[in-house]
């Protein structure tokens, strides 16, 4: 007999190790997962809007943008973030608050709609119907229905109340950009880049006008003054004002509007004109039936580039706009009472001038009404960046605005704008910039005991706390392109990219000293194995050796600070990228802009080997802490894993989809981690050559990581701006299982695109479908539902064939034969018919519906009576198919006449036979 012994224990690295004894020892090694579990660094991404939002009575104090995959609350006022609501994977790419502004509606990349409560931080409901990024959203007037545009061109209305969705609109060609529904009518108008802007009926769902004057994309759009006006933002410095009227507000017996006519000139080029343009001037006839749209003139901006952002607040009388530059133009709107005033004075300046030419004062002086008249500049509002998105929203000052733009270098500005007769007044401008970097961060690192971060940018370095993730220290730099903390955590160490090395300290944060380093940028440092010094490389072609030492510090007599002593330098072929130092204190190795990584030794600075095999330039390298193996990532997409003893390349791996950035090692194992451009990062074993996970988070490129020095924690920053931390956890990776899943999610991808092919000759709406979209899971439940079905059928031919073998007298009990019914106990095929029906979730009303004990009474009702309905809706249409055989059996009689149909099979019968009288024929003649 045979004994085994099992035994599980931990390492230091909090790696799981499982040995069994039998006959001999085998060991199984087993991974952790790292999990997200902080993002931090982003004030606002720039793909998402800015909204105000109405949270304890207020309205022009708190805001949400998105950031990343999150929705960011900030308080404008203690510029404090108050709520966070946690998205999913995707990048938020558009924002709308409800008139309420209790519920706030995000969309995402992969065409996802999620409806927040901003009260409460919850989500009540999932949307899931578009294919491609959400580009705007838009609510009615009671907060029950929710619009949504789309990248796939398509419109979807959505129900707030049943959170299910209504209908889908199609007619645009492009990008929608904006939607907006009426107060008044059950309408929505929609703008997109294809030009257009569509008037959908919604009670009819159907577009009945299409406006086809905008000669380039109409990016968005606003309705004023009492939606009698329309004021639409193109790719051009103008915005175009429209008056509208609608079918209510013209008198009852008037005619519909006639068709003017047109100079001879014209009337002789319609000899030119297609069939589709000639109906298309009767459609425009019948439109304005509806809504008549009339130009009125337009309003020149002083910006030349394209109108990006169109808002005005809720009393109609302020309206902002800003292009692609650094400026926000405001607007006045002036009251029907303001416009008669105004008229009023044009008239009496018209008659003064008559006076004053000499002229016959004529009493009835027509004054014609323009957009002049109507709206006038209000000021211009520059900022401290470029604008990508703004907000305004009124104050209960009269004439008081506040206006809250989103910049593209990861800040928000808000500022309160007082309009006057001629000028206007700005106060209370404060800026959200402390708690995120202008750009992406080249560098990050964390301190010996892990518990705070330092990233660098261009223009500063900030340390944050790792539990808070909060910005605890700012330090104030140029260019920083690397740094490293000395040991201690007390001073940090800036390379920059003028090639001066600058020593801060971290408590004050005060900067100490600057040392000429290099004559290029300074692209790497790191610590010396014994942590008495540094080593930096730079674009000058050297690695230069310096010691840490202390000096008197000349602000504070009788104390010393930290300085650096250069005391070697090594003379390289090419500029250096990347630098590591063994822990055995033996080797240093180098990352050079040839492709190759040369290690030297330490003592000596004496050539020791030279790694080939990369096509293109290595960015990072690690070497692990038993300074056995060194691992290189380069911009060929390649990382390659070698041994320190001969310099052989042991496995070389396509780890990244884009160039590699980074490459690290945890400590004390073989394990590392790399990063890239395609926004991964992924973990590898280095003796098994394994791919064991990868974390997925980051919007674009990953520029680089940073592993703690117990390995529990990693640190990211990408160029989405965002600081990120990833924790191990206690649960256990398997690897294949994680392919399956990578697998999975390729096919999730594939899918809906896979669905948008129609069929050649299929009649299909191309203006109304359904708001559904197939994934993954209901094509899965499908077939799943389809298998029990044919199963179901299988055993009802085997039932019944045991019941024709009973009536010839044979007792022989029916058991199910199949393997699966045997497996859930015998059960009848209907029951398991049943029982996978429940297995499949429903996406809309199951988790409300299963959790209510309420509604158990009337799942039991619809249990029984949904058979015994089922039954009569048989017979009431096998009645309705026998009457109708009845009737055609009738009208043949009278009118001695055959239904194609039958026309047809007699017709097939008839060949049937004449082909095998003429087969038997030649069979005779052979014969």
């Amino acid at each position: 007999m045979k004994h085994m012994c099992v035994c599980r224990f931990h390492n230091k690295t909090h790696e799981s190790f499982v040995l069994k004894f039998s006959c001999k020892m085998v060991l199984t090694k087993q991974f952790l997962r790292y999990e997200a579990s902080a993002q931090f660094g982003i004030v606002a991404s720039q793909r998402a809007n800015v909204t105000f939002l109405k949270i304890r009575n207020t309205d022009s104090r708190y805001v949400a943008v998105g950031a990343c995959e999150n929705v960011n609350v900030w308080d404008t006022r203690t510029q404090e973030k108050v709520l966070v609501l946690q998205g999913d994977k995707c990048e938020v790419t558009a924002l709308g608050s409800s008139t309420k502004g209790d519920q706030l509606a995000v969309g995402y990349t992969d065409g996802s709609v999620q409806v927040f409560n901003v009260i409460t931080g919850e989500s009540n409901v999932t949307f899931t119907g578009h294919r491609s990024p959400i580009s705007c959203l838009a609510f009615d007037k009671d907060g029950m229905k929710l619009a949504s545009g789309s990248h796939d061109t398509e419109i979807v209305i959505w129900d707030l109340v049943n959170e299910s969705g209504l209908y889908r609109l199609k007619g645009h060609k492009g990008i929608v950009t904006h939607l907006h529904f009426l107060v008044k009518r059950n309408m929505l108008i929609s703008s997109s880049k294809d030009t257009f802007v569509k008037w959908w009926d919604l009670d009819t769902q159907h577009c009945f006008k299409t406006m086809t004057s905008h000669r380039a994309e109409v990016w968005t759009f606003v309705i004023a003054q009492d939606e009698s006006r329309l004021i639409t933002g193109s790719a051009d410095s103008e915005l175009r004002v429209w008056s509208l009227e609608f079918l209510g507000q013209q008198e009852s017996t008037a005619p519909p509007p006639a068709k003017q006519n047109k100079p001879f000139e014209e009337v002789a080029d319609t000899d030119n004109l297609s069939i589709d343009d000639m109906a298309l001037e009767d459609i425009e006839m019948v439109e304005d039936r509806q809504v008549v749209c009339n130009k009125m003139g337009s309003i020149m901006r002083r910006g030349k580039d394209r109108v990006v952002t169109l808002a005005l607040t809720k009393d109609g009388k302020h309206l902002a706009c800003h292009g692609n530059d650094k400026t926000v133009e405001l607007f006045y709107l002036y009251s029907e009472d303001e416009i008669e005033v105004r008229l009023k004075k044009k008239l009496k300046r018209i008659k003064k001038k008559q006076k004053d030419d000499g002229e016959n004062v004529d009493t009835e002086i027509f004054v014609e009404r323009s957009v002049d008249d109507e709206i006038s500049p209000a000021g211009i509002c520059a900022c401290a960046g470029k604008v990508c998105s703004l907000d305004i929203c009124d104050t209960k000052t009269p004439r008081e605005i506040s206006v809250v733009t989103l910049l593209r270098n990861n800040q928000i500005e808000s500022v309160t704008a007082r309009t006057k007769v001629t000028t206007t007044d700005y106060s209370n401008r404060k800026c959200l910039s402390l708690l995120g970097h202008r750009t992406e961060c080249k560098s990050i690192c964390f301190t010996s005991d892990g518990l705070a971060l330092l990233s660098a940018a261009s223009q500063s370095a900030k340390l944050w706390n790792r539990s808070s993730n909060q910005c605890v220290r700012t330090l104030q730099c140029v260019h920083a392109q690397c740094c490293v903390f000395v040991p201690g955590d007390r001073q940090v160490l800036i390379g920059t990219q003028s090639g001066s090395i600058e020593v801060h300290d971290v408590a004050s944060g005060s900067h100490l000293e600057t040392i000429s380093a290099h004559e290029g940028s300074i692209t790497s440092l790191c610590l010396t194995a014994d942590r008495s010094g540094v080593v930096s490389g730079g674009e000058d072609k050297t690695l230069k050796l310096w010691e840490f030492d202390l000096v008197p510090d000349e602000k504070r007599p009788g104390t010393n600070r930290l300085t650096l002593t250069h005391t070697r330098t090594l003379e390289l072929d090419d500029q250096v990228l990347s630098i590591d130092v063994s822990s055995n204190k033996r080797h240093v190795a180098v990352a050079l802009l040839d492709c190759t990584v040369t290690i030297f030794y330490v003592d000596s600075l004496k050539f020791f080997l030279s790694l080939y095999g990369h096509s293109l330039p290595v960015r990072s390298l690690s070497i692990s802490t038993d300074s056995s193996l060194i691992v290189t990532g380069s911009t060929d997409r390649n990382v390659k894993i070698w041994g320190m003893d001969f310099g052989d390349c042991h496995r070389s791996l396509f780890a990244h989809d884009d160039d590699v950035m980074a490459v690290k090692f945890v400590p004390d194992t073989h394990l590392f981690f790399s990063c890239g451009k395609d926004g991964l990062i992924k973990q590898w074993d280095a003796d098994k050559f394994l791919l064991i996970q990868v974390l997925k988070g980051h919007i674009g490129a990953v520029m680089t990581l940073a592993v703690s020095g117990d390995g529990d924690f990693i640190a990211s920053s990408g160029k989405d701006r965002s600081l990120r931390f990833w924790q191990r956890s206690h649960e256990v990776v398997i690897p294949s299982e994680e392919r399956e899943k990578e697998r999975e999610e390729e096919e999730e991808k594939v899918l809906p695109k896979s669905q948008e092919a129609q069929i050649p000759g299929e009649a299909a709406n191309d203006e109304v479908g359904m708001a559904s979209k197939t994934t993954i899971e209901s094509v899965k439940g499908a077939e799943r539902i389809m298998e029990a079905i044919e199963l179901h059928r299988d055993e009802l031919v085997k039932e019944m064939e045991h019941k024709s073998v009973q009536k010839k007298g044979e007792e022989v009990p029916y058991q199910p034969q199949h393997p699966i019914l045997k497996a859930y106990g015998n059960i009848p095929s209907d029951r398991y018919v049943l029982q996978t029906l429940r297995k499949i979730k429903s996406r809309v009303h199951h988790g409300r519906i299963t959790s209510n004990q309420m509604l158990v009474e009337v799942l039991d009702d619809l249990r029984r009576n949904t058979q015994v309905k089922v039954d009569q809706l048989k017979d009431r249409i096998g009645f309705n198919i026998a009457a109708l055989g009845h009737m055609r059996r009738q009208i043949e009689a009278r009118n001695d006449v055959t239904f194609f149909s039958d026309a047809t099979q007699q017709r097939k019968e008839k060949s049937k036979k004449k082909r095998k009288r003429e087969k038997l024929q030649r069979a005779v003649i052979a014969v």
